[in-house]
């Protein structure tokens, strides 16, 4: 029953994903109503994926929660080691919500400086390239922190 649900769940990815494609090489014209044949391919996938995701909370989580054989098996974590495995991943955290923060105004800045001056754009793409160097100084420290463990 598993994999049924996991094939549904893939057919309505590939079809959202075909769907993007489509849209992407077929633009709409501007004025012009959705075609109707798209509706209902959109309501099909979102209805598939509705199912889908029904059927794995009420089969896979009743599997899973009278599997109790599996709690012995799994290795215990102590607090203090899940604490710092929370703590190890906190730099990442903020350091890419801090990327995502200074990439959002350099990024528009960028793009309207391209439209004015098109032969600034290597130096926009330095300015982008610094904001997002935040999010990598952070994984790299969360790396480095987990090397201690």
């Amino acid at each position: 029953m598993l994999y049924w649900i996991v094939g549904l769940v893939s057919v309505s990815f590939v079809g959202i994903i075909a769907l993007g494609i489509y849209y992407e090489m077929r633009p709409q014209p501007a004025a012009g109503q959705p075609r109707r044949r798209m509706r209902h391919v959109l309501g099909g996938n979102l209805f598939l994926f509705v199912l889908a995701q029904i059927l794995l909370l009420f089969t896979v989580a009743n599997e899973v929660m009278a599997a109790e054989a599996v709690n012995a098996v799994v290795n215990e974590v102590s607090l203090g080691k899940g604490l710092a495995l929370v703590g190890i991943g906190l730099p990442t955290a903020v350091a890419t919500i801090a990327a995502g923060i200074a990439v959002g105004p350099v990024g528009s800045a960028s793009l309207a400086v391209i439209a004015e001056k098109p032969e600034l754009f290597g130096r926009t793409l330095i300015y982008l390239g610094l904001a997002e160097g935040i999010a990598i100084y952070g994984l790299v420290v969360t790396i480095l922190m987990l090397g201690k463990i």
